[in-house]
């Protein structure tokens, strides 16, 4: 549901967000879940008379101009008095399909490749919808969140991704570990 008002964002969420279970959902990786307004265009051609407001998806912020093919590991973003680094691609789980009512929705939002991501916040602070995502740093191993679902989906051509995003400061320990064990 929309918030208008300004809210804080915290080292492990945003104020009023509570992550059920925090083995899967939310922790310092995944404080923040961000997906991209231009996406819902596709989905509301893909699911004709789904009602589809702001997030719909399960994220924190819905987002514009920041898309899967343009948004590295690793790229530090000012979000309204907080700093936030993006930490690996959202990969959907069973309760996507709950929410959608739908057996095989977080089977297509994976194939879609329209994941969004998740933050870190590594400065917490107010922030407040309308705000400028504003980018301070962009990661110089330049592994895309595109990129990262490659690895992920087991592209043969990814070996040279998989050993960049290694490189990522702050790539999620989840990640890591999984990449690492594919090395």
């Amino acid at each position: 549901m929309p918030v208008q008002k300004r809210i804080l964002l915290r080292t492990l969420n945003l104020d009023g967000d509570r992550q059920a279970d925090l083995s899967v959902h939310g922790g310092r990786d995944k404080a923040v879940y961000a997906y991209p307004s231009e996406h819902y265009a596709f989905w509301k051609r893909e699911l004709p008379g789904v009602d589809l407001p702001w997030g719909s998806f399960g994220e924190n912020l819905t987002t514009e101009g920041l898309l899967e093919a343009n948004v590295h590991l690793g790229d530090r973003f000012k979000i309204g008095t907080a700093e936030v680094a993006v930490t690996q691609p959202r990969l959907p789980c069973f309760k996507l399909n709950l929410k959608f009512q739908r057996d095989d929705m977080a089977k297509r939002l994976l194939a879609s490749r329209r994941t969004g991501f998740y933050f870190r916040v590594l400065r917490e602070g107010e922030i407040g919808a309308g705000d400028e995502i504003v980018s301070v740093h962009r990661d110089e191993n330049l592994v895309s969140i595109a990129d990262a679902m490659k690895i992920y989906l087991g592209d043969p051509e990814s070996a040279e991704l998989r050993k960049r995003a290694l490189q990522v400061k702050y790539l999620s320990d989840s990640w890591r570990e999984e990449l690492s064990a594919q090395v």
